[in-house]
């Protein structure tokens, strides 16, 4: 940006509860991306990492195994389209060391917090371990980071302390998604957001609304259109191509059909033209042919 050049002020400010091992979460990406493509710089996202499992023993704990889990990745990626492995997991994984690593990343480099989030969620669905060190490392180059340094990141007390914070807020969500009782989860201490949650904040005013748990993409875009009536709203894209040199990273066919407003299999035919496809459960992530 040339200097002197203000930013340009959000007109919403949106907070993400998510967790990288978050099937749901992972099934809204397509409905976040396009609301990114209809209104860019005027929402201005941040995250909230809600920690879903501290050890392995926390899921073991209240009953669900490998072989449960895999039949749930299989519901929901036959339900929602996104590409998810569906075989058996070794063993259940935590979700905290990733989520540590998401917070290092944003208090150091904020830039390549949204990045290695991603790249940790592609990791977990193509059925890595999240706890697993050589799956943040790995994810981290992917990012664009050097692995190392996020992990020396990853034990500083800021870094803690910040991830602390994010699950505290995600296990007190305010008054009104507490109405939306069924949208959210037990916790040791009362009730706290599933995911993906969101917070949306209107800059000019403050004015806070809840959406609780996975929703459809018509209420997003209903409650943006009441909450900021005059936000103008870009022209879906064009082709599968132009989605992708946009987003910069593998997408998955439901994430271009959504952006783009078209079938899913459609989509898929689009991007048999111009794209390669890593496979991943039932569909991938396809990526333009490098030059």
């Amino acid at each position: 940006m040339p200097p002197n050049v203000a930013e340009p002020v959000p007109d919403v400010r949106i907070t993400e509860f998510t967790d990288p091992g978050c099937p749901w979460a992972w099934s809204a990406e397509p409905f976040r991306r396009r609301l990114d493509w209809l209104y860019g710089e005027r929402l201005e996202w941040q995250i909230c990492v809600v920690g879903l499992s501290e050890t392995p023993e926390d899921y073991l704990a209240k009953g669900f195994t490998p072989e449960k889990q895999a039949r749930s990745f299989e519901r929901i990626a036959k339900e929602h389209g996104m590409p998810i492995d569906t075989a058996p997991r070794p063993r259940m994984a935590a979700t905290l060391p990733a989520c540590r690593a998401i917070v290092a990343a944003r208090l150091n480099a904020p830039e390549r917090e949204r990045t290695l989030l991603r790249r940790l969620r592609v990791r977990n669905f193509s059925s890595e371990l999240l706890d697993e060190p050589e799956t943040i490392a790995a994810a981290a180059r992917d990012a664009g980071l050097d692995p190392a340094e996020l992990e020396r990141w990853s034990r500083g007390e800021d870094v803690e302390a910040a991830l602390r914070e994010d699950m505290a807020r995600a296990r007190e969500p305010i008054p009104a998604a507490r109405v939306l009782d069924d949208k959210l989860a037990n916790w040791s201490g009362g009730r706290r957001y599933t995911c993906p949650s969101y917070e949306v904040v209107r800059v000019s005013d403050g004015v806070r609304i809840a959406v609780p748990g996975f929703q459809p993409f018509g209420v997003y875009d209903v409650l943006l259109a009441n909450l900021v009536p005059d936000l103008e709203r870009r022209e879906p894209a064009e082709s599968a191509e132009e989605v992708l040199e946009w987003t910069g990273t593998p997408l998955a066919s439901k994430e271009v059909a959504v952006v783009r407003d078209i079938p899913f299999e459609r989509a898929r035919e689009e991007l048999g033209r111009v794209a390669d496809e890593c496979h991943v459960g039932s569909d991938g992530l396809w990526s333009l042919p490098r030059a």
